[in-house]
């Protein structure tokens, strides 16, 4: 019989060694390289003897193709990030802080959907008790919901042939093992042969499959970084501890778009989808202050609006601070430059601090314009004009350029109520907007201009 081969994987990367390092060739990771031991290649040989058929060659242009239909949640929210729903075989990833409400959110998705379609639960972390004590403190109605508390990938296996669902739950991945297998649960090799298998099965009997996933201390997916590959979609559930609301991130979505954003608000009653975020995320303020600027960002398809504040005061040290959070700070350094340089601002000898309201993470450059009028607001110690909003970005050669799907940001903004808007010029709409004036700037010297 031939010897099982050990290989070393990294975690980071999924790249493989031969013996183990303390630093990953591949992605120069320190202490993330996990034993790996592959199975002998007569036992790989019978159990992928059925796909040893070869498929036959076509024309892509003779494939018909169709939409592909989707299973409601019935969460908004969920159903927004997933691209409509969940996909007939697709394999979903969730990730999250411990207690963020990953649990929560799935089992009442079930209990939705076991309303018209057959599902099971699998729960490896949690007694069967624990699971039944939530869904009644939750006031759930459970009563097509089915449950298997096993963590024996065989057994689940069996467990799905069995009750043949539409909708599985495995919760979570880490806890799984094979019997094929000497490693510990949680191990690399665990994680990737389950996670490979229960996808394989996923596609041959045409199940819904959504695993739970632990994640680092760097907020990343725990386990070989392959994991998100075998996956069709790949979500991340975020939260501050100190609040009450969630965020839901598409990562990865084979199904439909990604960067997609769902709310939810944590109540006693389990999550709830909120129809208006842009509420959570803007300050109610009694009247105008210094330093506040509204931004119209855009999540995926969902036009957002944030309120960015900054805080200008007077270094008191050789090397004055720069803050950020929810910005990216590299950026800030960047503007404060650009601001010095095009409009003659200078803050080379004061401190400043930026936040996004809400904490809310906004990756995308539209934000510099944003950024910029709360920094001269804060600067000059002047409230901005009452109802204004902006977004914009700005290079360094001091131009200020067009960001995507404006149209959608002016509407989202009107709708709440604004009615003074600073954007790019080439941003400006075809047809006037009612209730919104319009402020086209194309340049920084021409931003100071309507700010005197």
């Amino acid at each position: 019989m031939a010897k099982a081969k050990t290989s070393f994987v990294c975690q980071e990367c999924g790249g493989v060694s031969t013996r183990w390092q303390g630093k990953c060739p591949h992605c120069g990771s320190w202490n993330t390289m996990h034993e790996f031991v592959e199975k002998p290649a007569a036992q790989a040989q019978n159990r992928f003897a059925h796909l040893a058929a070869s498929a036959p060659v076509r024309s892509l242009a003779q494939i018909e193709t169709a939409e592909i239909p989707r299973i409601s949640t019935g969460m908004g929210e969920l159903d927004r990030v997933l691209g409509g729903g969940l996909v007939s075989g697709g394999v979903v990833l969730i990730g999250g802080d411990p207690g963020i409400g990953k649990s929560t959110l799935l089992l009442q998705a079930l209990t939705n959907l076991s309303q018209h379609t057959p599902v099971l639960y699998v729960t490896g972390e949690e007694s069967a008790e624990q699971v039944a004590m939530r869904a009644h403190r939750l006031e759930l109605d459970t009563t097509n919901v089915k449950l298997l508390a096993e963590i024996q990938l065989e057994s689940i296996q069996q467990g799905l042939e069995q009750e043949q669902p539409k909708i599985c739950v495995i919760d979570s991945i880490q806890t799984l093992f094979s019997g094929e297998l000497s490693a510990a649960p949680g191990s690399v090799s665990q994680v990737r042969e389950c996670a490979a298998q229960l996808t394989r099965l996923a596609k041959q009997k045409g199940i819904s499959i959504v695993m739970i996933g632990h994640v680092t201390k760097d907020g990343t997916l725990a386990g070989p970084r392959v994991l998100e590959h075998i996956v069709d979609t790949v979500l991340y559930f975020e939260g501050e501890t100190d609040s009450s609301y969630r965020l839901i991130r598409a990562f990865k979505n084979r199904f439909g778009a990604v960067n997609e954003l769902g709310v939810f608000a944590m109540t006693d009653k389990g999550l709830k989808g909120v129809s208006n975020p842009s509420a959570i995320f803007l300050s109610q303020h009694n009247e105008e202050v210094a330093g506040s600027c509204v931004m119209a960002t855009q999540e995926g398809t969902r036009p957002l609006l944030v309120e960015i504040q900054a805080l200008v005061d007077t270094a008191h040290v050789p090397n004055p601070r720069r803050l950020t959070l929810g910005l990216d700070g590299g950026r800030l350094a960047m503007l404060l430059a650009v601001l010095h340089r095009h409009a003659g601002v200078a803050t080379f000898d004061q401190d400043v601090f930026i936040n996004a309201v809400g904490g809310v993470r906004i990756n995308e450059t539209a934000s510099d314009l944003p950024v910029l009028l709360a920094i001269i607001s804060s600067l000059r110690d002047r409230p901005l004009p009452k109802g204004l909003f902006a977004f914009g970005e700005v290079g360094l050669a001091g131009e200020v350029r067009p960001a995507t799907r404006g149209q959608e940001r002016l509407k989202e903004a009107a709708k709440l109520g604004f009615s003074i808007a600073m954007v790019p010029k080439h941003n400006m709409p075809k047809q006037e907007i009612e209730g919104l004036t319009i402020w086209p700037v194309s340049r920084l010297d021409e931003v100071l201009n309507y700010l005197r």
